[in-house]
């Protein structure tokens, strides 16, 4: 006999689970026993009522059995394959029915759309099983290649398909299309700044962190805003990891390919930020997988919260343990970090004078820790324009289409040289393949040798000043990284009032 399967989520992740059912006889009531849920044991009322709409009517004892009885199971993924396995038990359907079963039921036998689509499609991929979805999760689930999968809006679509007399139509599979989406704020907007816009352009070629310091009004946040629109499209692989987390996290899915850009607010707490909580969902850093992850204020931050971020900026990747488990989720992410220079803001600016004591500006800055400072590839001071600086220059700046066009072609310059070694771009470079394969020329050696030891660069500092002068490298179209390619580098490690 055919096994009927449901599945639930860990992570990321959908694990099958297959539902046993037994009818006995006896007074009328349905037990469902193997570890779920509160939602899951509330189903009984939703299939009981459910079924009763196509004229199923329930006797005697309903025994539902969830396995492996040791997976704790929670949501309401498991109505559909529930209300299956009953009425296949009850003669209803046929006993060779089997296959994935995932959906929320209405009382009046609607099936809703539940997170996990995309997930639950890879699980049935590699089952080798149909997966048979809610309407809405048409979308995300056609997103999986390889996968018999099925769509429909209530039960008796789905009873008539399983009985062979109203055939559902198989779902094809089908990506969007990268479009050349209008994002605001646009560079052309963005008077002067030149140092500041250039150095965003670095950062999203090669997907190095960057961090912003000014006075309020120079145009920090702007900046960091417009870094979307000069990102290119996520590529097929990208957009089905991106979906991936959406979906298990049962976000409204825009199927797009623009990449993910989370800004966050400095009150966020470390699960928010990491992931976890009962249910272990992926938190901000991994919903910007592939994307931005905006710290404006960074240093009103928690401390714990900023010092969460070490790992995962180092690997591209988070372990979230809790007691209900242990869960690794991608979080893989290009940091834009902003704040003041100091707690009033104005030290050092043009315009109006600070008003803090040393000790004040010395506390402030130590509201980073040299170990995440280093962890941020880009440090870039902006300075705030006066009045007449900013009626002074022209709106004749480049716009975002022309430098995201150089982007593009500098990370497909990375792409053809990395991806035989599973990586995508130099922000990711390994310090054994940094050794290896960054191509530095013999002037270039003896230029970090002589002029490095000025920088009191870390071990980690160093690496960063090499991989942002291959990214400068590749953004010229240069095969080597020569001596200017360093100097440049170099210009962007330190230089803010936070390192003083």
């Amino acid at each position: 006999m055919s096994r009927i399967y449901g599945l639930t989520l860990k992570g990321i992740d959908a694990l099958p689970v297959e539902v046993e059912v037994c009818l006995t006889g006896g007074l009328f009531s349905i037990s469902i026993v193997g570890l779920a849920d509160t939602a899951i044991k509330e189903a009984r009322e939703r299939v009981r009522i459910s079924l009763g709409t196509l004229g199923i009517k329930l006797k005697g004892h309903v025994s539902v059995n969830l396995a492996p009885a040791d997976l704790p199971k929670e949501g309401s993924l498991l109505d559909l394959p529930i209300a299956v396995g009953i009425a296949r038990e009850a003669g209803f359907i046929p006993e060779g029915v089997g296959g994935i079963f995932m959906g929320e039921l209405a009382l009046d036998g609607r099936l809703r759309q539940v997170r996990g689509g995309v997930p639950a499609a890879f699980l049935a991929r590699q089952m080798g099983l149909p997966l048979f979805a809610p309407r809405g999760n048409a979308v995300d689930v056609s997103m999986v290649e390889g996968v018999e999968a099925y769509a429909c809006s209530n039960i008796a679509e789905l009873f008539c398909h399983l009985r062979g007399e109203r055939p559902l139509q198989k779902l094809d599979f089908a990506l969007p299309e990268a479009k050349d989406l209008a994002i605001e704020p646009d560079f052309a907007d963005i008077r002067g700044q030149a140092a500041a816009k250039r150095g965003l352009e670095i950062a999203a070629a090669g997907s190095h962190g960057v961090i912003f310091v000014g006075s309020p009004g120079s145009g920090k946040t702007m900046l960091a805003r417009a870094i979307r629109g000069i990102l290119p499209p996520l590529s097929d692989d990208e957009l089905i990891e991106v979906m991936r987390i959406r979906s298990a996290r049962g976000m409204h899915l825009n199927v797009d390919r623009t990449r993910p850009f989370r800004a966050v607010h400095h009150t966020a707490s470390v699960v928010a930020i990491c992931g976890g909580g009962v249910d272990l969902k992926p938190g901000e850093l991994s919903l910007a997988h592939r994307g931005v992850l905006f710290l404006d204020e960074i240093t009103e931050f928690r401390r714990d919260v900023l010092e969460s971020l070490r790992q995962p900026l180092e690997d591209g990747s988070i372990t979230v343990s809790r007691a209900s488990g242990t869960v690794t989720y991608p979080a893989s992410v290009l940091l834009v970090a902003a704040c003041n220079p100091c707690p009033c803001g104005y030290l050092g600016d043009v315009v109006k004078s600070c008003s803090c004591s040393p000790s004040d500006i010395d506390r402030y800055a130590k509201k980073l820790s040299g170990p995440i400072l280093d962890r941020i590839d880009i440090h870039l001071q902006v300075p705030r324009l006066t009045p007449e600086e900013l009626l002074e220059l022209g709106g004749d700046a480049e716009n975002s289409l022309s430098v995201k066009k150089r982007v593009m072609a500098a990370r497909a310059i990375q792409l053809e040289r990395w991806h035989p070694f599973g990586i995508n771009y130099n922000a990711e470079l390994s310090e054994k393949m940094i050794k290896r394969h960054l191509g530095l020329t013999k002037e270039a050696k003896m230029f970090i040798k002589s002029v490095g030891v000025n920088f009191n660069l870390t071990g980690r500092g160093l690496s960063r000043v090499l991989k942002i002068a291959r990214t400068i490298a590749d953004l010229a179209g240069e095969k080597n990284v020569r001596d200017a390619h360093l100097a440049e580098a170099l210009t962007y490690r330190g230089g803010t009032v936070l390192e003083r």
